[in-house]
């Protein structure tokens, strides 16, 4: 079965909404609040460098219907400046992107990712799953790209359509991941995301 994931918009703060891995289904409050084409501006890596090793990086991805999204290195950091790993990330930095995400991925390669990019931080998003074949990790960042908030949100059970889970953050930018990835990396919320735009 091919997995269909909605990301939807909830509208719980002013400038809130929700991004997401949704195709046609119905997001509430009709999309995100104040959602726009804009490109981010920040850059949320100071110096441009990666200290990561590309190799392990898949050359694959992105594939299939994200054949054309921009691919990035993002390179999760600890406070301290310490590489705790690196995935090739598709870009979703506009409505239509981020509202698709990951519904029309059967799977997500190790190592491999989306990166959400916001104009401006979000107060509240809400992910949720419907129809999901496999699970992910959710990854709030700030403006600064500091973690803020993960979640790892499994695969709904064969008897669940996904739409209870909700995965809720807040920032400019949100990296989903294999599932469990930030466990087997040690990641933590305090830890950076580390990219060029």
């Amino acid at each position: 079965m091919r997995r269909r994931g909605v990301l939807a918009a909830m509208g719980v703060a002013s400038i809130g909404g929700l991004a997401g891995c949704g195709g046609s289904a119905p997001t509430a409050g009709g999309g995100s609040e104040g959602e726009s084409d804009g490109e981010g501006d920040g850059d949320a890596d100071d110096d441009g460098d990666t200290d990561t090793a590309t190799s392990d990086l898949p050359t694959d991805w992105p594939s299939g219907t994200y054949a054309d999204y921009e691919a990035i290195t993002v390179t999760v950091r600890t406070s301290e400046g310490d590489d705790l790993g690196a995935v090739r990330a598709a870009v979703a930095d506009t409505r239509d992107k981020r509202v698709l995400g990951l519904s029309d991925a059967p799977t997500l390669p190790e190592n491999a990712g989306m990166l959400f990019v916001y104009p401006e931080p979000r107060e509240s998003l809400t992910f949720i799953m419907p129809d999901m074949d496999f699970g992910i990790d959710i990854v709030y960042a700030d403006a600064e790209a500091t973690i803020t908030r993960i979640h790892n949100a499994p695969e709904p059970g064969p008897n669940e359509d996904g739409s209870e889970q909700r995965y809720p953050g807040s920032g400019q930018y949100v990296l989903e991941l294999p599932y469990e990835w930030t466990d087997r990396r040690g990641v933590e919320v305090g830890d950076s995301l580390a990219f060029e735009l």
